[in-house]
């Protein structure tokens, strides 16, 4: 099972941004959002609070907790609005690999500094029922990516292997032991060892 467990469902109607909100509540929701990732690239887990996110937002606590049950919560929340919002092309012309290495490499976190993702995927281990149901969320979406590049008839058990892989492999970059370029790479060599594709080298065509 990986940290983002699509098997695990959620009811996407108790999600942000799912249930009916006005014009002004939507742009408070998203400036609270912008002020997590701020003060995620700015401060450690620790120092980070729903207070410190709501002074960054320009709003009062009370009214951060009227959207997000807290700091894990709105964290959270930054990741897959980095997610929602990257492209999700697969060019079919392309190896496996590089097809694999396409679609990781345009995931969102990618996008991230280091430290910010480090400081989100933190939050991504609350165990609160708001932080799980955005985690599946997002491995509900990387499934989905990992599966059309992958292709019509493509392996479940490779499937299943490669979102551990990444799964694994953003953790790592996160905690700064694996540098975010390098997953792409990683995801293609594993993609070749279990196909029976060309490995290394075939990785190393991919993150070309």
């Amino acid at each position: 099972m990986s940290l983002f467990d699509p098997a695990d469902r959620a009811d996407e109607s108790e999600l942000p941004g799912r249930r009916h909100l006005s014009e002004r509540q939507a742009e408070v929701m998203e400036r609270l959002v912008t002020a997590a990732e701020e003060e995620a690239e700015l401060r450690p887990y620790a120092e980070i609070s729903v207070r410190s996110i709501a002074k960054r937002a320009g709003v009062a606590p009370a009214t951060a907790y009227t959207y997000f049950s807290g700091k894990d919560h709105l964290l959270a929340e930054v990741l897959w609005r980095r997610m929602q919002a990257s492209p999700h092309l697969v060019d079919v012309n392309l190896s496996l690999e590089e097809r694999v290495a396409g679609t990781v490499r345009t995931m969102g976190f990618g996008t991230m500094e280091t430290p910010s993702v480090a400081v989100c995927t933190t939050a991504l281990l609350g165990d609160g029922p708001d932080v799980k149901r955005v985690r599946t969320r997002i491995g509900v979406e990387i499934g989905r990516r990992l599966e059309s590049a992958l292709g019509p008839g493509g392996d479940p058990s490779v499937l299943s292997v490669l979102q551990v892989t990444y799964t694994g492999a953003i953790l790592s970059a996160g905690m700064g032991h694996l540098a975010f370029d390098a997953v792409p790479a990683l995801m293609a060599e594993a993609v070749a060892l279990m196909t029976g594709g060309h490995g290394a080298a075939g990785a190393a065509g991919a993150a070309s």
